[in-house]
């Protein structure tokens, strides 16, 4: 610029003297003013741009601050909108987990308080006499009224994996009796003295709905994994509690892909019309049904699949060398393909060691359960171990009426 300048000013200077004839120290004055004059024009043009590009920068600058604040405003309105959405779902999560409770202590003492009678025709005539209190069975029925009286009703849940990636994909809710002093009663103990006292639904059905409140916390982080829940041949014919148990179901179907529900084979074979329906019901509503202590594998694997069911579970020493003896029609390697045509996965229990399912997996098992993968464990203990601080599973009310504990107290 300095060269173009001076350039400019000799070409004016050699003018000026050509035309004017004026002295040359004059010339180079007026060259000087002019070149002076023409560098302040070019200083000044080349502010205004800059002052021109300063505030277009600016307004850009108000521009993006504009959009920030706006996007600001925005985040803060959904983060209160989502804020306020989470306290209105964790409200209805605890209006419904006590309408739960609500309708678990309604359902049960109201069958319980019909069991009354039961009980006390049923059973309690065959124990009287002068030496009834030193019957086994006196004291076992004792023991069931204090756990039934004291909530000692507990859910203990075993894993079920896929083969042969061994991967947790449901568990099995299994029920367990505590006593006072902390033993675990067994179903084998207590079934035997439960069932003809009429207390069995009574156990069945509590731990059905306490089933219903674990997968809905078991679910919260582990949307994949759904809980086998049994449900007894007393339950299932109970025409005071079902129908009002399908109706509970029916309100709470977003439960239908975490909760299957399980029968066993003497169950499902013995079901009238009426208990068929029921089925069918609970499977329209979307829930998955499970045929388990299975000993015959002469089926109608057809009208399993109409019925609803979508597991069998059979022994893996059945698979292995008892399909002769269970009346099966096909070899134990053709089984899986005969289920899979009627829509039903194959679950091989009571596995016990690693020779069993290197046997399994020439059978295309689809899932496995036992001991192998891993013993029943009551909840409280798989919660805390998932998350030592979750809250442990509430406490389901006291619901077994003051008139049947009297009566079965004698």
């Amino acid at each position: 610029m300095n060269i173009s300048m001076a350039t400019i000013a000799d070409i004016f200077a050699w003018t000026v003297r050509m035309f004017f004839q004026l002295d040359m120290i004059v010339v180079g004055m007026a060259a000087a003013i002019l070149l002076h004059f023409v560098l302040q024009f070019r200083i000044a043009r080349a502010r205004r741009l800059q002052i021109r590009e300063l505030e277009e920068d600016m307004e850009d600058l108000r521009a993006v601050d504009s959009a920030i604040r706006s996007a600001l405003e925005d985040t803060k309105r959904k983060v209160a909108e989502v804020a306020f959405a989470i306290a209105q779902k964790s409200d209805a999560q605890e209006r419904r987990m006590a309408g739960e409770l609500q309708i678990l202590e309604s359902l049960v003492r109201g069958l319980a308080s019909n069991m009354e009678q039961n009980a006390e025709q049923a059973l309690l005539p065959r124990l009287a006499g002068p030496n009834a209190a030193e019957q086994p069975e006196v004291a076992m029925l004792e023991i069931i009224r204090c756990a039934l009286e004291g909530n000692r009703v507990d859910l203990y849940l075993q894993p079920v994996v896929s083969l042969p990636q061994r991967k947790l994909r449901f568990y099995e809710a299994l029920s367990r009796l505590r006593s006072e002093d902390g033993s675990i009663i067994m179903p084998a103990q207590y079934i035997r003295i439960a069932a003809p006292a009429g207390l069995m639904s009574v156990v069945d059905n509590l731990l059905l709905f306490r089933c219903v409140q674990v997968v809905r916390r078991l679910t919260q982080r582990h949307r994949d994994v759904g809980v086998f829940c049994n449900i007894s041949g007393h339950t299932l014919t109970d025409t005071e509690f079902f129908p009002q148990f399908l109706d509970f179901m029916h309100h709470h179907r977003d439960l239908a892909g975490q909760i299957i529900f399980e029968f066993s084979q003497d169950c499902v074979l013995a079901a009238s019309a009426p208990e068929e329906a029921n089925l069918r019901y609970l499977a329209n509503l979307g829930f998955r049904l499970s045929m388990d202590q299975v000993t015959k594998l002469d089926l109608d694997f057809a009208k399993l699949k109409r019925l609803g069911f979508q597991f069998l579970k059979v022994r893996a020493t059945t698979l292995i060398s008892g399909m002769k003896d269970a009346g099966a029609a096909v070899a134990a390697e053709d089984l899986k393909n005969l289920l899979s045509r009627n829509g039903i996965s194959l679950i091989a229990e009571r596995v016990e060691d690693e020779k069993t399912v290197v046997q399994l997996l020439d059978y295309n098992v689809d899932f496995g359960q036992g001991y192998l993968f891993g013993e029943p464990r009551a909840i409280r203990e798989i919660a805390e171990a998932n998350d030592p601080r979750a809250a442990p599973i509430p406490p389901t009310a006291k619901v077994l009426p003051e008139g049947l504990a009297r009566r079965l107290a004698g």
